[in-house]
């Protein structure tokens, strides 16, 4: 398949297939004419690192998957480089969950502390009395 039909079916543009190719990533051949020509391993490889970007892998964390379609194995995760990008990847998901963690209770306490204040120092002026509210004038 030329290049358009391997960036329409991968749900991508042409630029970003030869961004991949400038970095290594993808691996075109090339027809008479100098056309680039990809296959079904392309497509998978392609998808593989949109999945992975998806996920919020950097590009260059995607190469030991790409590496591992390429060695000929059906999913590119089942190599060794790619469990130890897995591996980094879910340490670093967890620093920043336990990071988020830390805010929320920061944010709740201080909501907490906001509220006491409010209740404490609520100005009766401020407050809509009922009559008022319901039209009634007095």
């Amino acid at each position: 398949m030329r290049i358009g039909e391997l960036a329409e079916r991968a749900g991508t543009t042409t630029r970003t297939l030869r961004y991949y190719e400038s970095r290594g990533l993808l691996t075109a051949r090339r027809t008479g004419n100098g056309y680039r020509s990809y296959g079904e391993a392309e497509l998978q490889t392609v998808r593989q690192i949109r999945l992975l970007q998806d996920f919020g892998f950097e590009l260059e964390d995607t190469r030991p998957f790409v590496e591992c379609l390429r060695a000929g194995h059906p999913e590119g995760d089942a190599c060794p480089a790619s469990l130890e990008v897995y591996r980094r990847k879910l340490a670093e998901l967890d620093d920043c969950l336990a990071r988020l963690g830390e805010v929320r209770e920061q944010v709740a306490g201080q909501l907490a502390r906001a509220e006491l204040a409010a209740a404490s120092t609520a100005d009766p002026r401020c407050e809509l009395t009922d009559e008022w509210r319901d039209g009634d004038d007095g």
